[in-house]
């Protein structure tokens, strides 16, 4: 099986979860961007794959001012 990589990013003021190249959803807090991640993770595991997620520290994130 392949890897499943999920990573939450801030898209204006909000955040989404990037997968196989695109960004997923909107959602108003980056813990509601992990859970999402989590649950479609949680499936792929199911599946035999590999899985990463990354979630970037406030130190590092800001309040989701970037946009991507």
């Amino acid at each position: 099986m392949g890897l499943a990589r999920y990573d939450i990013v801030p898209i204006g003021k909000q955040w989404g979860v990037r997968h196989d190249g695109k960004i997923n959803g909107e959602y108003s807090t980056k813990e509601s961007a992990f859970e999402s991640a989590a649950t479609a993770a949680s499936m792929a595991i199911h599946q035999g794959h590999e899985v990463h997620i990354s979630v970037p520290s406030s130190e590092n994130s800001g309040v989701a001012s970037k946009a991507f």
